[in-house]
C-alpha cells in the first residue's frame, strides 16, 4: 500500500484513545490536524517523538491544531504511555490496523513513522514519509505556518 499524497482526502476513521473515548477524524473538520503514525509505545524513538509533541503542545493548541498520534498498540498501552510521560494529546489505538492500512503506513506488524498534515477541509496538505523524532513537532509547526494554515 502506498502512502497517501498531497491533495488526497484524508480517510475518516473511528477508534478509541488512551482514555477509552471515541476519536473520529471527521470530528475535527474545520481545524487543521497533525496525524502522526508511530511504531510502538515506550520505545526510544517513539518516546522521543511523543515527548517532543508534548513539549510543544501549547503552540499547537493555541493555533487550534489537533494532534493525534496513532499506533497499533491498545488503548491500555496508550494510557500507560501517556501517564508515564505526561502526554497531553490524543493517542489513537489502531489494534485492528485499519487506519494504518487506509493511510498506507502499515509495516510488517506496526505502523511506519509517517506524519500527515491535514487542512480544515480534510485534505492532506503535507506528508512526512520519513521522520526524525527529535525535533519533529517543531518541524511540523514550521511547515504549518509555511503552508499558511495559521498566521505566522
Amino acid at each position: 500500500m502506498e502512502l497517501l499524497k498531497v491533495g488526497d482526502q484524508a480517510p475518516d476513521f473511528e477508534t478509541v484513545d488512551q482514555s477509552g473515548s471515541k476519536v473520529r477524524l471527521s470530528d475535527f473538520k474545520g481545524q487543521p490536524v497533525v496525524l502522526y503514525f508511530y511504531p510502538k509505545d515506550n520505545t526510544p524513538g517513539c518516546t522521543t517523538e511523543a515527548c517532543n509533541f508534548r513539549d510543544n503542545f501549547n503552540s499547537f493548541k493555541e493555533a487550534g491544531i489537533k494532534v493525534i498520534g496513532v499506533s497499533v498498540d491498545s488503548p491500555e498501552s496508550h494510557k500507560r504511555f501517556a501517564e508515564k510521560y505526561q502526554l497531553n494529546f490524543t493517542l489513537a489505538s489502531d489494534k485492528e490496523k485499519e487506519i494504518c492500512k487506509k493511510y498506507g503506513v502499515l509495516g510488517l506488524a506496526t505502523a511506519k513513522r509517517v506524519t500527515y498534515i491535514i487542512d480544515r477541509d480534510g485534505k492532506i496538505v503535507y506528508v512526512y514519509p520519513k521522520v526524525t523524532p527529535k525535533d519533529h513537532a517543531v518541524e511540523v509547526m514550521n511547515k504549518i505556518k509555511e503552508l499558511g494554515l495559521i498566521p505566522s
